[in-house]
């Protein structure tokens, strides 16, 4: 359901980047869109192929009538600011961003004059990126999923399916930016279900690749609980993981 939803986002997110390019359709110049990514091409191609997607349904081919410029930080965060500024220096038309809220407020902090299209799991406000929901103002719009505010359910259908378990792992990647955040709204969550949370942290070398990384983390998390009978643990939204 997640994928889907966010196949949609990206969707949406590529219609919204196009917009921008008709006001300079008369120009001999091809335009140029920045693609700036917090994860790899090797572990989005979906999300990539829906924002082509949603590009050619108005009208825009890369490499045919537009030119489109990707950067991805292969989950190490710190790149996002560089690679920003390196897109507004070429300079592009507008800036698309994915793989959460880091790549947003880096392509928001490089340029106050190129639109800035994003697509984040939290509250625009309240990081800054827009000035309200209904009236972003500024340089920056985007879709939010506000997935924040699903944590309760989350925890509430994982209650569910394993009614007795009142202590609950929580695998999450502290190198992202948002990381406190989702921890502190997970143990609220959690307090309310009189559950406890019990944080796990998978750390990204900076040689790996993020889905494969996280998925052995989650694997081996999987295996201390098995060992100890832990309950059950839950991924953050901005940890990619498949565990079987």
């Amino acid at each position: 359901m997640f994928d889907k939803r966010r196949r949609e986002f990206i969707t949406l997110l590529g219609m919204a980047a196009a917009s921008p390019l008709a006001a300079r359709a008369q120009q001999p110049a091809m335009p140029v869109i920045g693609y700036l990514s917090a994860r790899s091409r090797e572990d989005t191609p979906h999300l990539i192929a829906a924002f082509q997607r949603g590009l050619a349904e108005s009208d825009y081919v890369d490499g045919r009538n537009v030119t489109i410029e990707y950067r991805f930080a292969l989950g190490q965060y710190d790149k996002l600011p560089a690679m920003a500024n390196e897109l507004v220096r070429l300079p592009v038309t507008v800036i698309a961003t994915t793989g959460g809220e880091p790549s947003a407020l880096a392509a928001k902090a490089a340029t106050s004059s190129i639109p800035v299209v994003f697509a984040i799991g939290s509250d625009p406000v309240k990081h800054g990126l827009t000035a309200s929901i209904n009236r972003p103002g500024g340089n920056a719009t985007g879709i939010t999923s506000l997935t924040n505010e699903m944590e309760p359910k989350r925890l509430g259908l994982l209650r569910e399916v394993v009614p007795h378990a009142h202590t609950i792992g929580f695998l999450l990647n502290p190198s992202f930016t948002q990381a406190e955040s989702q921890l502190a709204d997970m143990q609220q969550a959690a307090r309310a279900m009189n559950s406890k949370l019990s944080p796990n942290s998978a750390f990204l070398p900076s040689s790996s690749e993020p889905t494969r990384f996280l998925t052995r983390a989650a694997k081996s998390s999987l295996r201390w609980r098995r060992a100890t009978q832990c309950p059950p643990f839950i991924t953050s939204g901005n940890t990619p993981t498949t565990v079987a």
